[in-house]
């Protein structure tokens, strides 16, 4: 598999490094952080991103409109979108679905977690 360029999306900075260490571990040392959604399609317009790892509750703009605006944009839509949330509501998750996420993962989750809902995306995208 090429060398993935992940953009990490999450209010809390000490979330983003527990992420970004995460995928580390994995094998993926490419990455790169936002604090808000608007940040995040900021640098996703200007560079050149293969996966997102957004939290749904953030300031200005939170991991729903992210994903709507990655979605709806031609030059984006083609980019999973794991979303991570705090409480695995249903309504949160009918709704990561249906805005198009690749999928979800609850806080806190460990390494295992996050390789394998990652291993199942890369599976569905044909990576």
């Amino acid at each position: 598999m090429p060398e993935l360029r992940f953009l990490i999306v999450d209010d809390f900075s000490t979330m983003r490094r527990i992420v970004r260490n995460l995928l580390k571990e994995i094998g993926h040392a490419d990455a790169d952080e936002a604090e808000d959604g608007v940040a995040a399609l900021h640098k996703l317009r200007n560079g050149k991103f293969d996966f997102v790892v957004s939290d749904i509750n953030m300031p200005n703009m939170n991991g729903f409109e992210l994903l709507t605006q990655i979605k709806s944009d031609d030059k984006l839509k083609h980019i999973p979108v794991l979303m991570v949330t705090a409480e695995a509501r249903k309504e949160d998750i009918i709704a990561a679905a249906q805005g198009g996420a690749a999928g979800y993962i609850v806080k806190p989750f460990t390494k295992a977690t996050l390789e394998e809902k990652l291993a199942n995306i890369f599976k569905k995208m044909g990576w």
